[in-house]
């Protein structure tokens, strides 16, 4: 099989989808590796790594397209991207396509099988394509979110998180007991900040209520314990995840009325649309606005930001799954279990992921 690795072009996204060692191994198994021409020097792989692994370096984004039979990338597709799309090509890649009705739309009408990180499930339920992503991610919030705090940067309260002698520290409210959120309250907790994480599973409760330190409560997540201590929190962490579908809305427009002024939201799940009515999509390079004077901090690809890190966890997980995918064809792939055949989103211009199907009803599904 022919695999192409483009450069990932979406705004400060620095990561790559294969690293030189993922290229030596798939081209051991028989296949031929197209590497774009510099894909992975933002996260510090040079051309020469590449070549030297047995790979082959393509000047053209074009060339890449239309050769590759297979598609290995981080984020989803862009705009200019999908007209280079063709029928029956398999692009292996985070969409997340319950977020954005122009992608799927686009997407459908190219053919292609679109195979979702996001959506593969292993044998326990787990999610072992997001994970990676979602810890550093979830790590990041709280480094990010501790910027928007301070006065200079987005006109936050002016709040270090982890307070000092005589000043009480800060209080962060987590949305969200998964990965994303269980990092997040780690990484708070151990600045010293006084952490509430919710979620509505109370058996995910009882244990995040035994690993977590002292400065760490759990509390069911309903509406009027969301309203409670958001109105409490200097800082918010999105982190609610629903598989494939759409986050819910658990921060209101009209809530943000009762936070206080120069609080901040970090929407980590904006990706799958947000769990805040007033969040909307925003890049590295303008990664914050205030709406009712709560800070908001948006960004769609937070793990781009530290290319190295995000590509070598990112790539220690999908590399298995690459190597099968292309070793036995997206029918054979899907056919090893529930969870694989849960990555195949989109096929011969349908929809096959129900959660997906269930936010675009309109649009053709299998």
């Amino acid at each position: 099989m022919i695999i192409g690795v483009p450069s990932e072009i979406k705004s400060d996204e620095y990561r790559v989808a294969l690293l030189p060692v993922g290229a030596q191994l798939l081209v051991e198994d028989g296949h031929t590796v197209l590497v774009q021409k510099d894909a992975g020097i933002g996260s510090g792989y040079e051309n020469d790594a590449y070549t030297a692994a047995g790979a082959q370096l393509v000047d053209s984004r074009d060339d890449i397209f239309a050769q590759s039979e297979m598609l290995v990338g981080v984020k989803e597709p862009q705009p200019e991207e999908i007209e280079l799309l063709r029928k029956g090509q398999i692009v292996f890649c985070y969409f997340h396509f319950a977020s954005s009705r122009a992608l799927t739309e686009g997407c459908l009408n190219s053919g292609i099988l679109a195979v979702a990180y996001e959506t593969l499930t292993d044998e326990r339920g787990r999610l072992p394509l997001l994970t990676p992503m979602s810890e550093v991610a979830g790590k990041m919030s709280i480094q990010e979110g501790a910027k928007c705090l301070e006065r200079p940067m987005s006109m936050g309260r002016g709040i270090l998180l982890g307070g000092v002698a005589g000043v009480e520290p800060a209080s962060v409210l987590v949305l969200g007991g998964g990965v994303v959120g269980t990092s997040a309250a780690r990484v708070a907790a151990g600045l010293g900040a006084n952490v509430v994480i919710m979620d509505i599973s109370l058996d995910r409760l009882r244990y995040l209520d035994e690993i977590m330190p002292p400065n760490v409560t759990t509390i069911y997540c309903d509406p009027h314990a969301v309203e409670k201590y958001a109105a409490e929190a200097d800082l918010i962490v999105g982190a609610v995840l629903i598989p494939g579908a759409k986050a819910p809305k658990l921060i209101t427009h009209a809530l943000l009325g009762k936070m206080k002024n120069g609080s901040a939201i970090v929407d980590v799940c904006i990706d799958q649309g947000g769990c805040c009515e007033t969040s909307k999509p925003t890049t590295h390079s303008d990664p914050i606005y205030v709406v009712d004077g709560v800070v908001h901090y948006c960004v769609a690809n937070m793990p781009g930001a530290v290319g190295r890190t995000s590509s070598q966890a990112l790539c220690n997980s999908t590399l298995p799954y690459c190597r099968d995918l292309a070793r036995l064809g997206p029918k054979a792939f899907t056919e090893q279990s529930p969870g694989m055949a849960a990555a195949l989103n989109m096929e011969d211009g349908k929809i096959t992921c129900p959660a997906v199907a269930e936010v675009f009803p309109d649009l053709p599904g299998a």
